[in-house]
């Protein structure tokens, strides 16, 4: 029933079936009467329809209850557009006046053209004095709306000499603008203002920053650009809901955060942002979560009388919480602690760190190796003067002999399945017998080794198929990005890369299949490009313009594929972020420290360390902007109120700024699985993201290639002019360092985790000077009679290969 034709008028009964139950419904779904004298109308249709029908007790019994209730069929209409909808979104709230015996959409009574606010808040309707509203409504009632041809137009353009009224309902249908700031002045559908579009934008649809659905770049009315961030779009109606949710205290801009430029934009172009504090404020007991802490004991042996909930601070029934996860708790002195400093973790947290670190090891065999002197030296039984070395360690004592393979059967002989001419033994400079390895560097070998063995199961998926890479050493981010995102590019496929260089006269065959060279170069511009922010320990920074292009899966992805596929590992991550990725920004409390920006936290710790109440609200209003900025613009009534404050500036500028560019970098590292097993192995994968790989050693060194000789080799002492060479290099007595050596021979400074496929190998050919052959990381080495000579051809060779390569 239609609200503007009651009078007068009653319900048709003449189907007694279903119409009567429509009609019930209609009327039961209505909302309250005005007028007694339309129960009346209903009455006397009731007695009509008795007259000829017989109907259930329930819908008699259902009239008389709205009789008795005074029920209303519908809500009355606002006296301004004549509607009776009621939708708070679109027309703003709609309230009744009994007492003034008046109904009104709040949108439509602040945009309309004839009246001011001359009262007081509290007087009239908000301000607004009941005889203007009634003289509006009058002056309304004269003129007819362009756009439905009713009367009650209440709203006119302000642009000059445009004559239009509209009701505001009509007014949203025709797109038209209603400014709600000033003079809340309104602009028809042809002067309306418009935002400008330069021709150098791009005119391809991207994501709404609010709803993530495409939005076209083109200048309509549902489409609005953000004034502070470049290609940075949205959808009107997204932005009209999140402006009634935020407030004006917290609506900015959804990437940079921009609050001023952002919202001065958005009153222009009409969107609505009220004065009141955000939706999730107003919620009753909204934080109240964040206030309980986990107050029981688990040890299995609670020796508390009171029992396990019973907690007493500052005495041994105060109970501690996990270090780690804090969702397990202790007595202190069910743990036998003697105060509250003392780290505690449970047993679920304590078995996670220590899996992987007290592994059994197998024993090693034991070998006698010749000292310098002729005395001998048992591996496996050290000398009563020295403490006994673990089986890791045992390596510190000498340098053994390389892995050799023999070339007349080809198969791979040990030191100890050799012949005991054919073995080499090398003693130790003090520099190396004097080495010992601190418990932290044991640490983090134990767990790269672990981190090892995990990428080296996700290397199998990796095909036989091959995807060739052509880079540019000019620009290696630009040629990276555009092969990671070729049609033919898949994870899983084999890496061939060949480099170009086109101003550098260098030919591009010499560069070809270093793919630990491309890696590295590529790990290496990402540590010092915008996408990352602090000195050596970075976080992620937020770029709106790397953000819009997706960058950030596209690094995310390129680490996940470094990895998996031998390159380097990152070794730049800060803890934050390694933290906010394997266990959740939610999940992540920074502290002042992990800021990376060196302003910002110089203007935190100047509130942090404000001495006085007066001083730290003076520290507040220089840095208004600054706290508003960030969302923590609040009132401060005593000095222990900073602590709160500061806390919420280092998890703003720490970890809600960048959590869009977080998710998508976090989207970026599921590539190939690798997300997942840091999820499940995060100690092991933090050396590797957060640690700077091990420096070379001429053990490690040793150890990592096979050497390829004859007889004839041995006899003139090949594998002994090696080995004496690494530790000269060691020591320092060589122009050239291990990283050279290692990088001469593969294109990689650093043994990558999963290690070098194939494995780098030795061979003694008859030729003049060493060659480093990358594309099976094999280095051939001369046949010389003298160690001197076959040091000057080492240094000679690498220096000056390589002073041209690695610049």
């Amino acid at each position: 029933m239609d609200g503007g034709r009651r009078e007068g008028r009653a319900p048709d009964f003449r189907d007694a079936g279903g119409c009567w139950r429509l009609n019930c419904r209609r009327l039961t779904q209505g909302g309250r009467w005005t007028s007694r004298g339309n129960v009346m109308l209903i009455l006397d249709a009731l007695d009509a329809f008795n007259s000829s029908f017989l109907f259930h007790d329930k819908h008699i019994e259902e009239l008389s209850r709205m009789s008795e209730n005074n029920l209303d069929v519908q809500s009355p209409p606002c006296v301004l557009c004549g509607r009776t909808d009621n939708c708070p979104e679109k027309y703003g709230e709609k309230r009744t006046y009994v007492e003034y015996n008046l109904t009104l959409h709040n949108y439509c009574l602040l945009m309309s053209s004839g009246i001011w606010q001359r009262g007081e808040e509290d007087e009239g309707v908000d301000g607004f004095l009941v005889e203007d509203i009634r003289k509006e409504v009058n002056r309304a009632a004269r003129l007819v709306c362009n756009i439905c041809r009713k009367k009650g137009a209440s709203i006119g353009c302000v642009a000059p000499k445009c004559k239009r009224s509209y009701h505001f309902p009509c007014g949203l249908q025709k797109e038209c603008v209603f400014q709600f700031m000033e003079d809340f002045r309104s602009y028809c559908w042809e002067h309306k203002p418009v935002q400008i579009f330069t021709d150098k934008e791009s005119r391809e649809p991207s994501q709404c920053t609010i709803c993530l659905d495409l939005v076209e770049h083109l200048p309509l009315h549902s489409v609005l650009r953000s004034p502070c961030c470049k290609n940075t779009w949205f959808h009107r109606e997204c932005l009209q809901y999140q402006a009634l949710s935020a407030g004006i205290f917290f609506f900015r801009c959804a990437v940079c955060n921009n609050k001023d430029k952002f919202q001065k934009e958005m009153l222009r172009m009409g969107i609505h942002i009220p004065e009141k504090d955000a939706s999730w404020e107003l919620e009753d007991n909204a934080y109240q979560d964040l206030l309980q802490c986990y107050q029981h004991c688990d040890i299995r042996r609670c020796l508390c009388k009171n029992g396990r909930d019973y907690n007493k601070p500052d005495s041994k029934w105060e109970i501690k919480r996990c270090q780690s996860c804090g969702s397990r708790g202790t007595h202190l002195a069910c743990s036998s602690m003697k105060s509250w400093e003392e780290n505690w973790e449970c047993m679920e947290c304590r078995s996670i760190f220590a899996k992987g670190k007290y592994r059994k090891r197998k024993k090693h065999s034991l070998a006698t190796s010749e000292k310098a002197d002729g005395t001998t030296c048992l591996l496996g039984e050290p000398s009563p003067k020295f403490p006994r070395q673990s089986p890791g360690s045992q390596r510190n004592c000498l340098l053994q002999s390389p892995k050799i393979m023999c070339q007349n059967n080809l198969s791979p002989c040990s030191l100890l399945e050799l012949p005991t001419s054919n073995r080499v033994a090398v003693s130790l400079s003090p520099l190396m017998s004097n080495r010992n390895c601190s418990p932290r560097k044991k640490h983090l070998r134990m767990q790269r080794k672990e981190a090892s063995n995990i990428l080296k199961e996700l290397k199998q998926q990796i095909n036989m198929r091959t995807t060739r890479l052509n880079i540019n050493t000019e620009n290696i981010w630009k040629s990276a990005l555009k092969g990671f995102r070729q049609r033919n590019f898949r994870p899983t496929n084999t890496i061939e890369v060949k480099f170009t260089n086109s101003r550098n006269r260098i030919k591009a065959d010499c560069f070809t299949g270093s793919k630990h060279l491309f890696f590295q170069l590529l790990m290496l511009h990402l540590q010092n490009s915008s996408l990352f922010e602090g000195s050596s320990a970075k976080n992620l920074s937020l770029d709106p313009q790397a953000l819009k292009e997706n960058l950030y899966f596209e690094a995310g992805k390129m680490i996940a594929v470094s990895l998996v596929h031998g390159g380097p590992s990152p070794g730049f991550f800060s803890k934050i972020l390694f933290d906010c990725l394997v266990y959740g920004p939610e999940n992540v409390k920074p502290n002042l420290d992990d800021v990376a920006d060196a302003d910002v936290a110089q203007t935190i710790k100047k509130i942090k360390y404000s001495e006085s109440l007066s001083s730290l609200q003076s520290t507040m209003h220089d840095c208004y902007d600054f706290l508003a900025a960030a969302g923590c613009l609040r009132p401060i009534t005593a000095l222990h109120d900073k602590d709160m404050l500061v806390n919420d500036l280092v998890l703003h500028h720490v970890i809600k700024r960048i959590i869009s560019p977080l998710e998508s970098f976090r989207q970026g590292l599921k590539t190939l699985g690798l997300l997942e097993k840091m999820e499940m192995h995060p100690n092991a994968f933090s050396s590797l993201f957060c640690h700077k790989p091990e420096s070379l050693s001429a053990e490690a060194l040793c150890d990592l290639f096979t050497i390829h000789c004859s007889p004839d080799v041995n006899k003139v002492g090949g594998a002994d002019f090696w080995m004496g060479y690494l530790q000269d290099v060691e020591s320092g007595e060589s122009v050239v360092t291990l990283e050279d050596i290692l990088f001469f021979v593969t294109g990689s400074s650093s043994i990558p985790p999963t290690g070098f496929d194939p494995e780098p190998t030795i061979k003694f050919l008859p030729v003049s000077y060493p060659v480093g052959n990358r594309l099976f990381n094999c280095l051939e080495l001369p046949i010389t009679r003298t160690y001197e000579k076959f040091k000057q051809k080492m240094e000679f060779a690498i220096r000056n290969t390589l002073r041209g390569k690695k610049e």
